[in-house]
């Protein structure tokens, strides 16, 4: 169990620094029989698939609670994902958004859906694991969107998500780590106000999963995150760790479901003296991912 009386970035930092090791050790790598890609929640892993394949993405996130008042917001996101050639995907998709905002400090009150996104995920795998001691994937997911994440706002926003992904093989068909570092820049335009934002966010998440039937997997993750004023990390306004577990089935060679739910444990934003870093967070995360592989 987490030691939560230290401060987030210390028991971020204590999580990566034990998992890192562990991932890069030697050791014979099984043959890969499970694709690690969405193994592990919000965290990823480091897998593409074959080249020629196609896989269709369904994927949710959910984000509930703020210190005060009623909030939700949901975005659902459909993506095609093609592997051109060996170690490269690209996944082109949209998105919609719904928001449920009642009585929340500092955000009005809304009750909408609306036509949210359309991104692009782009990755290119370095190193395989069935191959190298532990796998490398490198990712960037551009994205241009109508809404903002946590108002509701109407919005011209524009950002990319940069992503080092790691993970290995534990122990054969049964245990898998994975270690994520992501950075993502984004402005955003108010089309009701026309004042432009800039803000960046940098994370941290470490992740163990074991398979504990054919094709079943359980598992855990903690992931630290923080927000900056800026394009490039300029001005803290706060930081939030969240820790949960995680599901992943795969029901057919072609069928698969990945299910993750985090809570916020620790955190604060920086004009907040309250525990928890609502203002930028939220107290609950959640993502439901299906796929189906052509």
């Amino acid at each position: 169990m987490l030691p939560l009386m230290m401060p987030p970035q210390s028991q971020a930092m204590k999580i990566a620094c034990a998992l890192v090791p562990v991932l890069l050790a030697p050791l014979p790598v099984a043959a890969k029989d499970l694709e690690t890609t969405h193994l592990f929640g919000f965290t990823l892993g480091s897998d593409v698939n074959d080249v020629g394949e196609i896989e269709g993405e369904s994927e949710t996130t959910g984000r509930f609670a703020k210190r005060a008042g009623s909030y939700a917001a949901l975005s659902s996101e459909l993506a095609l994902k093609f592997i051109p050639f060996e170690n490269f995907s690209v996944e082109p998709g949209f998105g919609i958004a719904w928001d449920d905002i009642t009585g929340v400090p500092g955000l009005d009150d809304r009750r909408q859906g609306a036509f949210d996104t359309v991104t692009v995920e782009l990755r290119y795998r370095l190193l395989d694991r069935a191959r190298a001691p532990f796998g490398l994937t490198l990712g960037a997911d551009p994205h241009w969107g109508r809404v903002d994440e946590v108002s509701g706002e109407p919005v011209d926003r524009f950002g990319t998500e940069f992503l080092v992904v790691l993970d290995r093989e534990l122990v054969a068909d049964r245990l898998f780590g994975a270690l994520n570092l992501t950075y993502e820049p984004a402005a955003a335009r108010s089309r009701l106000t026309g004042v432009w934002e800039h803000q960046s966010d940098f994370g941290v998440s470490a992740a163990l999963a074991a398979q504990v039937g054919k094709g079943v997997v359980v598992g855990a993750e903690a992931r630290y995150l923080r927000s900056y004023d800026g394009l490039g990390l300029d001005n803290r306004t706060g930081e939030a760790l969240f820790v949960g577990p995680t599901f992943y089935a795969k029901f057919s060679a072609r069928v698969w479901m990945s299910a993750a739910w985090n809570v916020q444990v620790a955190g604060r934003a920086v004009n907040d003296p309250a525990a928890l870093d609502l203002v930028n967070f939220e107290r609950h995360q959640a993502k439901l991912r299906f796929g189906y592989n052509f």
